[in-house]
């Protein structure tokens, strides 16, 4: 074999190995693509835990149970123990004064400020508000979340003069950014819980 015929050889076979590696690289990225477009994957950042008590609280208060979860994913990212700097605490993280406040609703006995940490009573309790805020604001799910973040009368004062419409479309006009983020992403994970397990 000539001089010239090696080299046009070792030309052909490195494009055929460049070709191989590109081939190779293209079918781990549509493998790569459609794993993290499975529901399945998703799912993974969308988990539905503690489902007894949350079926429970639904029923009780006539939740979607999906939108409970939507609330804990975003407060609490599912850490039963989380303490906020405000001192708001577990799962739906409620503040020691408003879980005393729903526990005489409830009817709890002897309520403790650490009950909150048990996921139990801390879903009960943060459903309970939920159910409450919805029914204060007309079953509209913007203004309720607004208000379990921003409180309740801040949400009455923005409507009442203006501040804000109430609208998903308006979430730049309410004037605390958190309670703006915190409505955002509990409505789209909300929806995306409604997505994944089939409630369309």
């Amino acid at each position: 074999m000539t001089k010239k015929k090696l080299m046009e050889v070792r030309i052909i076979i490195r494009i055929g190995c460049l070709f191989k590696t590109i081939l190779v690289f293209l079918i781990m990225i549509i493998a790569f693509v459609g794993i993290i477009n499975s529901t399945w994957f998703i799912k993974l950042f969308y988990p539905t835990p503690y489902k007894e008590i949350v079926d429970e609280a639904s029923r009780n208060f006539a939740l979607d149970p999906y939108l409970i979860y939507a609330v804990i994913k975003v407060e609490s990212k599912f850490d039963e123990k989380i303490q906020s700097p405000r001192g708001a605490r577990g799962l739906m993280q409620i503040m020691p004064e408003t879980g005393r406040w729903i526990s005489r609703e409830l009817d709890y006995q002897n309520f403790h400020e650490d009950m909150l940490f048990d996921p139990e009573h801390n879903i009960m309790i943060g459903s309970w508000y939920l159910s409450y805020l919805l029914k204060q604001f007309d079953g509209n799910i913007i203004l309720a979340l607004a208000a379990y973040n921003g409180g309740e009368t801040n949400v009455k004062k923005w409507l009442a003069n203006g501040t804000w419409s109430g609208t998903f479309n308006d979430l730049g006009d309410i004037p605390f950014k958190e309670t703006r983020n915190y409505v955002y992403k509990v409505f789209i994970d909300y929806n995306t819980y409604k997505d994944l397990y089939g409630q369309k």
